[in-house]
């Protein structure tokens, strides 16, 4: 038996539930919600629960699928700005796209997020500018807002409820193949024999539907550019060291270009008094971190990725295998995530139960002690040692013997496909939006693509 919606969006990361709200406020159309992961009360990751030491391969990962998306166990960072977080800013003007993510802002507000934010433009966060130019880093313009893991989680959590009443949410609900119809409509082929057809298509699918989505791309002859992979390691230091920043303006985006090879890298996801874990991407292990905002949930050290941007050129076309097959060598070695000392790694010591029980720096994560240079390319572990030691320079005790690198931290970029400044596709009505499109890399863009094409479809 097939079913019939106006609406039909695919995944129910933020910018899949961005669109149902945005749809389900404004419109009588009847919309279907559509998630291969489970729903948010029945999300459970055994080791954030406390269950396991380390990943068991559950399934279906719960903390990258489900209500929620891969944002669901994340510690909620919205930066309210353009110079990073996605290229939203091809496709509409910048002034279009902040109105847009102050208006995500109000509506996470509406379901519970704080109104505190921080910002690089106050004096302090001059300073730290200023310090960061003076060593050839530079620090990126933005306001972030920090929802914290548990209360991301509760905001998420309303949202489904909310929803729940006015659209049709389907969880544990896998498409297996897009179908576009001779009446302009779509079949949606599920993977347990069902079909869904719908006028409107909106594919939202996450980072965990990157590769899917680019598999129905090329079989729909849908042109695809391809985005960057960028691959390199989580840093884990005490919080003092980089508190005299992290209180000024929580998450520092700081960007430079390494003297030994001319590449980018930059600080990401910086979690002052957070926890590493792990994220399990198509079954490969990788590395990611969180805080919380509870006082009483934080740990005494600091958190943040350094990640160099690799842009590849013919004959080569596939980076998400690329970034995968890296990933897959640290799992082989480690079973999981490696964890090295940055004084070992510079020194060629292969990082031991015993040295690690040494450091000063206690892991939050239970990784296994090794060897980063055994899996991380050269060149890029190059050029993570060099920005350790230049962040050094502004944050002294970043580049302390017992300073912790686990690895490797991935970040898989869908590739791109060719879209109209209204972010369709070739087929009429059938969108694309968020992080698994290529569209955003972050929070606050990947939630405004699901308000603006949402918005599309209500004018049509």
């Amino acid at each position: 038996m097939k079913e019939h919606f106006d609406v039909a969006i695919v995944g129910a990361g933020i910018s899949g539930i961005m669109a149902a709200y945005e749809l389900s406020e404004n419109s009588n159309l009847s919309i279907a919600l559509l998630e291969q992961g489970k729903n948010i009360y029945k999300r459970a990751c055994p080791i954030v629960e406390g269950k396991v030491p380390e990943c068991i391969n559950c399934p279906s990962c719960s903390i990258m699928k489900g209500f929620g998306g891969a944002g669901n166990f994340s510690d909620g960072k919205y930066n309210f700005t353009t110079a990073f977080g996605g290229w939203f800013n091809e496709y509409i003007p910048d002034k279009e796209v902040m109105d847009l993510i102050n208006y995500v802002d109000e509506i996470n507000m509406k379901f519970g997020a704080t109104k505190e934010t921080f910002s690089t433009n106050t004096p302090e966060a001059k300073k730290v500018e200023k310090l960061a130019l003076e060593h050839d880093l530079h620090l990126l313009q933005a306001k972030v807002k920090h929802l914290g893991t548990e209360n991301n989680l509760q905001i998420l959590k309303k949202m489904y409820d909310y929803l729940e009443k006015k659209i049709q949410i389907k969880t544990d609900c896998q498409v297996a193949k897009i179908v576009p119809q001779s009446d302009e409509t779509y079949d949606l082929e599920m993977a347990d024999s069902t079909e869904i057809n719908c006028k409107y298509l909106i594919v939202a699918p996450g980072r965990a539907g990157a590769e899917w989505f680019s598999d129905q791309c090329k079989e729909l002859d849908i042109p695809l550019l391809n985005n960057q992979v960028d691959i390199g390691v989580r840093v884990e230091i005490p919080a003092t060291v980089f508190q005299h920043i992290t209180d000024v303006v929580y998450e520092s985006k700081l960007v430079y270009r390494t003297k030994c090879h001319g590449d980018r890298i930059r600080t990401f996801c910086m979690n002052p008094y957070g926890h590493v874990v792990t994220e399990n991407v198509d079954g490969l292990m990788t590395v990611n971190g969180h805080s919380y905002s509870d006082p009483n949930l934080r740990s005494e050290n600091t958190n943040f990725a350094l990640l160099v941007s690799n842009r590849f050129t013919k004959p080569f076309n596939d980076p998400y295998q690329y970034g995968k097959r890296i990933a897959s060598l640290s799992n082989l070695l480690g079973g999981g995530i490696l964890v090295q000392r940055f004084g070992d790694l510079v020194k060629g010591n292969r990082t031991n139960e015993h040295r690690l029980a040494q450091s000063f720096v206690k892991p939050t994560l239970n990784a296994t002690p090794g060897d980063l240079s055994l899996v991380i390319p050269k060149r890029q572990l190059d050029d993570i040692i060099e920005m350790i030691y230049t962040l050094d320079k502004i944050a002294p005790g970043t580049a302390n013997y017992d300073t912790l690198l686990y690895g490797v931290e991935v970040k898989f970029y869908s590739a791109k496909p060719e879209l109209t400044n209204e972010l369709e596709t070739k087929y009429k009505n059938m969108f694309a939006i968020g992080d698994g499109a290529g569209v955003t890399r972050g929070l606050a863009q990947a939630a405004a693509t699901g308000i603006y094409v949402a918005r599309n479809i209500i004018k049509r």
